[in-house]
């Protein structure tokens, strides 16, 4: 019997476990990745109304600028955390980094709009690696009950990639130019890949692989169609015809099929059905979709407002990014300081909440006319309600995953949160530029000025070329829309509120593994004694 209850303690070493050094060593080099996949998209979102502008497009351009990225690191996000549990994680963060660099060196030299958005498209799908094996990786380390321990570090890296991007971003479109908003990532990019070539010593479990195409290609395409439907919607086509319904019909089929694949013929799935049998995973899934659809899709075009509603420089509306980034650093760091002294997570997840609902609340208040004192002091509402709600969904549905199927758990929080992202960027965009159109077609006509075919209203303009008078109606009419957008998102945090507080609280483990895991992992050692 004295034997039983020592047995566990050599199974966490070789199940992965770490001392501190080696831990903060091997972190990083992934903090170094997490800050090259946040900067890729806070670095470029102050460029974006010049990118758009210097390139000719149109408000459905910018949209898919972002949503090119999105669409590629959503699909793709399972797919690399199901590939995190059959091979070496160290190589497939370093993959992803090659991949993310390539995409950076096609969108720096960018001749126009189309190529612009592939080149997004390839740096999703770094990005969607990044995204999704940093936090398998962490999780491989750390047991779930340490892992506030590190959350200063991870929130440290997150606040600085969200305000530097915008002002390096800001900066650079202002000094030398937009492109360099692309490029400034790879140096990072190398530096990362060399540093988890040095420090990241993970041990890979050799076992028998069986890759499942099939489910992951159906997945890709269905999740795209749905995305490219409501990217164009409205714009393109209307919300209500044939090809709405086309679209919709074809990807709910595709994804049905990918459903039925991973239920019922993949051997290896890569988003295996059985996690959905536990209650916290399913209502963190669902909770990770809304909160998507509501930060994501209300707070990317806070830039656009800054900038085309208060005409302010790219540098100075990156500034503006502090107010939401603050607040989200500080409620990061302390919730996960607390959560790793007592094991307790829900009330921080709940409070959280009712931040975002608050702060989205308060930001559907505002128009062209808000001092930006009020605005600041609404971005930094949601920003702590953020903070302490997007990470501690990943850790709730770690604490209840196997260490074998920890890979693919956390991409499906992640993946299921970049979708609700991309449904809501492309969505609330649409939202946008047809209010904007509405409202500047009106403003215009109340002037006397023609819109012709509508291209005008639709496009986005150089404010400094303008009149004033016409100047003041896109102001208005950008300052106005949105403040929608984010009255819109509000009923998806909501609804996302509900799923939190049906979630049951389970403690923190204190080992890597859980208790199942270390059973037999105990009996094969005092076996092969």
């Amino acid at each position: 019997m004295s034997q039983a209850t020592t047995a566990p303690a050599p199974t966490a070493e070789q199940s992965g476990a770490m001392t501190h050094r080696e831990v903060l060593e091997a972190l990083s080099g992934l903090l170094l990745a997490m800050f090259v996949a946040m900067l890729s998209s806070t670095v470029v979102s102050n460029a974006l109304p010049r990118i758009v502008t210097d390139l000719e497009g149109s408000q459905t351009g910018y949209t898919w600028v972002v949503v090119a990225t999105l669409l590629t690191m959503t699909a793709t996000t399972p797919i690399w955390g199901k590939l995190a549990d059959l091979f070496s994680k160290k190589v497939l963060v370093q993959t992803a980094l090659v991949i993310f660099s390539a995409g950076s060196l096609l969108a720096g030299f960018a001749p126009n709009m189309e190529v612009l958005i592939g080149a997004r498209a390839i740096q999703g799908l770094g990005v969607g690696g990044l995204t999704a094996l940093v936090q398998v990786v962490i999780a491989s380390m750390v047991s779930p009950r340490e892992r506030g321990r590190y959350s200063g570090y991870i929130g440290a890296t997150f606040a600085l990639a969200t305000v530097s991007g915008p002002l390096v971003g800001g900066v650079l479109v202002d000094s030398v130019g937009w492109r360099w908003c692309f490029f400034v990532g790879i140096p990072v990019a190398v530096v990362a890949f060399a540093v988890l070539q040095k420090t990241l010593h993970l041990p890979v479990i050799k076992r028998e692989v069986h890759i499942d195409y099939l489910g992951a290609t159906l997945i890709v395409g269905g999740v795209s169609l749905l995305l490219v439907w409501v990217s164009l919607a409205g714009n393109q086509f209307d919300w209500v015809s044939g090809t709405s319904i086309g679209l919709v019909i074809a990807g709910l089929v595709v994804l049905a099929a990918a459903v039925y694949v991973e239920m019922r013929v993949a051997r290896e799935p890569v988003i295996p059905m059985r996690l959905f049998r536990d209650r916290t995973t399913s209502l963190a899934t669902m909770a990770s979709v809304l909160i998507g659809v509501a930060m994501f899709g209300s707070t990317v075009y806070l830039s656009q407002y800054f900038q085309l509603a208060r005409g302010m420089s790219p540098t100075k509306a990156g500034l503006m990014s502090i107010a939401m980034v603050g607040g989200l650093l500080i409620s990061s760091i302390l919730t996960g300081r607390i959560i790793s002294e007592t094991g307790r997570w829900k009330r921080y997840l709940v409070g959280g909440m009712v931040l975002v609902i608050v702060g989205l609340g308060l930001l559907a208040q505002i128009d062209e006319r808000t001092p930006l004192l009020v605005v600041g002091l609404f971005m930094s509402v949601l920003g702590l309600g953020l903070g302490a709600t997007m990470q501690n969904l990943v850790l709730a549905v770690q604490n209840n995953t196997a260490q074998s199927d920890m890979g693919a758990a956390s991409s499906v929080v992640a993946f299921f949160r970049s979708m609700g992202g991309s449904i809501g960027v492309s969505a609330l965009g649409a939202v946008l530029s047809h209010q904007v159109a509405e409202k500047v077609t009106q403003g215009l006509t109340r002037l006397g000025i023609a819109t012709g075919d509508g291209h005008q209203s639709h496009s986005i303009p150089d404010l400094s070329s303008l009149p004033g008078p016409v100047r003041a109606i896109f102001e208005n009419a950008f300052g106005e829309a949105t403040g929608h957008i984010f009255l819109v998102a509000v009923p998806f945090a909501v609804l996302a509120l509900v799923c939190v507080l049906f979630i049951r609280e389970v403690p923190l483990r204190t080992t890597i593994l859980r208790e199942d895991e270390l059973a037999p992992e105990a009996t094969a050692e005092l076996n092969s004694r």
